[in-house]
């Protein structure tokens, strides 16, 4: 009998990683300087500073989901088949806003664009790797290739669109609205607003938000974006959904608008930090869904 992983999907200890590290970097970041040369105090602060959160961070997720596991020898376990994959690009999206954030620190600091978007790709990859070897020793996970795929795919995003335009043209975003569901397992599909927006995959959508207007003459505040979710996921595979009456879940594909409220002009250096880190979600709007072979228009999708 295949060993079932623990239900408790690593992109929710991803995402809670990135959230906070990039928080951090938005909150300390500020318009680049026109000086050529590194400003070694401000790359001295960042390293000290960033490094301190990401151990802290560490060290909480490991109290919170490896300290009464099971120990065993590393191994990895194939979780591609669950939750339909909206578990891989809650990864996907962390991955790319670390590497975003830290190439907006390291230009912060002076550091040639290069240089910065490269390591800020490296350094989004990397740091997500920890997760990995710690799932690997807990006999409650095991790694996951298809979680390190989903992180380099968030990673090469952000540099690909860095080094081809020199912008980001095309961003990930995320949106949540509670399911019933999680009802049926809060356990594992959590227990209020705050727990279900990390557990249920049900609730979750992901996007890719297009910035037309850098591709063409188009409202700079409009987006395009196309969305992915998947519902009717109580059990990680489908299998198991239907062994316990609950049917088969099915996938759902958006296409819609969206806004960008970065294209908001303020002076503010406080207001856009905060209008750039709410538009890493997806505002409601409207958007066409397809889901079990039928078209449905949503008024406010989210």
């Amino acid at each position: 009998m295949q060993k079932r992983k623990m239900t408790m999907a690593a992109a929710s200890k991803s995402f809670i990683l990135s959230l906070i590290l990039f928080s951090s970097f938005a909150l300390t970041a500020q318009p680049v300087d026109t000086a050529s040369h590194v400003n070694k105090k401000r790359l001295k602060r960042l390293v000290w500073t960033s490094s301190a959160a990401y151990g802290v961070t560490l060290v909480g997720l490991h109290q919170l989901w490896y300290k009464n596991a099971e120990q065993q020898s590393f191994q990895f376990f194939n979780d591609n088949p669950e939750w339909k994959q909206v578990d891989k690009l809650g990864h996907f999206f962390s991955t790319f806003y670390f590497s975003y954030g830290t190439a907006k620190a390291l230009k912060w600091c002076n550091v040639p664009d290069r240089k910065a978007d490269l390591a800020g790709a490296l350094t989004g990859f990397t740091v997500m790797i920890p997760i990995e070897i710690m799932d690997g020793f807990s006999d409650a996970y095991g790694a996951s290739t298809g979680d390190l795929l989903a992180n380099a795919s968030g990673s090469l995003l952000y540099f690909g669109q860095s080094r081809l335009w020199n912008e980001i043209r095309i961003y990930p975003k995320y949106s949540f609205r509670p399911t019933d569901f999680a009802r049926e397992r809060p356990n594992v599909l959590g227990d209020g607003f705050f727990s279900e927006a990390l557990k249920d995959y049900n609730g979750q959508t992901y996007w890719l938000s297009i910035d037309v207007d850098k591709f063409t003459k188009f409202p700079k505040w409009l987006n395009i974006a196309v969305g992915y979710g998947a519902e009717g996921m109580v059990y990680a595979r489908d299998q198991q959904n239907i062994e316990q009456g609950f049917g088969d879940p099915y996938r759902q594909y958006y296409l819609g608008i969206d806004f960008d409220l970065t294209a908001i002009h303020t002076r503010s250096k406080f207001l856009k930090t905060v209008l750039f880190l709410v538009n890493m979600l997806k505002l409601p709007s409207p958007a066409v869904e397809y889901s079990k072979g039928n078209f449905r228009f949503r008024p406010l999708a989210f």
